[in-house]
């Protein structure tokens, strides 16, 4: 693409931790997605915007490709001619299916996991650690309530949800280890879309999710595809890592911040000496107060509206939610 001559790519992602080069269930599969095809690029950090849609985003000179956007980066990715590792797997009846399945009964039971049946601690880690406690808390319970109605859960049918949600990922995984079988990949012997979708999702399961959580239990009683997991780990994660740069903050990079208005499992990421605020941080602080106060406004008006729609069959569950934020 004329676009992108001579100019390095820049992922914008959210940071990283739990080992993980960025511990967003949404950013990892676009990070290994460009490993694997081997395109040189930056990896940058947004630390301010933690529920923006938008991320991760990918960037090159006047170029940019949203998540929010076309399908997503590596969808964008495809149709604007810059990389497509799937162009010989369309005529092969699995790789669609195979595809789905991943994104959608894989997706939807990360999501359950990391916003509704857990403590909310490794959500607070990926998504909220670096901002004002009250924000983090806001914008915590705003996305749960977000990924409730998104899954369909009320509190009449929460446990029917939860069943199907775990039934659905364990036929995934089993469906995917008989796939895989012992082969490096799932199609053709080399590396697709759907195996970083999938990667992504093991890798985020495996490092991000308590050894308590049901998903984890399920994705380990299939011996090959922890092994898959870790072996591309260590070959594109690990090994030859100079195809991206080292990551920036966004006191480092102007493109940090969206230009429009997350076998060895221990490894840790390693800490950064400590810097000097900028002055976009600065700013971020001090304009936190007033941000707050809009958050407050549109949780009450949000709940408002949801009273006004109560009594009926698609309400939102918020009893334990209430419990926990006073307000």
């Amino acid at each position: 693409m004329d676009e992108l001559d001579n100019q390095k790519l820049t992922l914008v992602a959210r940071k990283p931790c739990f080992g993980l080069p960025t511990a967003c269930p949404s950013c990892l599969p676009v990070y290994i997605y460009l490993r694997f095809a081997q395109l040189p690029f930056d990896l940058s950090f947004n630390l301010i915007h933690p529920d923006s849609d938008q991320i991760p985003y990918l960037e090159s000179g006047s170029y940019v490709a949203y998540n929010n956007e076309k399908g997503g980066v590596i969808e964008s990715l495809r149709e604007d001619g810059i990389v497509d590792l799937d162009s010989e797997l369309y005529t092969i009846p699995e790789w669609l299916s195979t595809k789905v399945m991943v994104s959608t009964w894989l997706g939807e039971a990360i999501m359950y996991e990391l916003w509704v049946c857990s403590d909310g601690s490794s959500a607070k880690k990926i998504y909220y650690s670096d901002l004002p406690w009250p924000i983090g808390k806001i914008l915590s319970f705003k996305q749960t309530l977000s990924v409730k109605q998104l899954l369909g859960i009320t509190k009449d049918n929460a446990n029917r949800r939860e069943e199907e949600i775990y039934t659905r990922a364990t036929m995934a995984y089993g469906a995917l280890s008989t796939r895989l079988g012992e082969q490096a990949f799932f199609f053709e012997n080399r590396p697709s879309g759907v195996d970083a979708l999938f990667l992504g999702h093991a890798l985020f399961t495996l490092q991000a999710l308590p050894e308590t959580s049901l998903l984890r239990s399920k994705l380990l009683e299939h011996s090959n595809l922890v092994r898959y997991a870790e072996k591309l780990r260590m070959e594109f994660m690990e090994a030859g890592s100079s195809s991206s740069s080292v990551p920036r903050t966004p006191a480092e990079s102007s493109s940090s911040t969206p230009r429009r208005g997350p076998s060895n499992w221990s490894s840790k990421a390693k800490s950064k000496p400590k810097r000097e605020k900028s002055e976009e941080e600065k700013t971020f602080r001090r304009r936190a107060k007033y941000f707050l106060v809009t958050q407050v406004v549109g949780v009450l008006v949000f709940l408002s509206l949801l009273g006004v729609r109560g009594g009926g069959d698609n309400e939102v569950d918020l009893d334990d939610e209430e419990d926990d934020y006073n307000y």
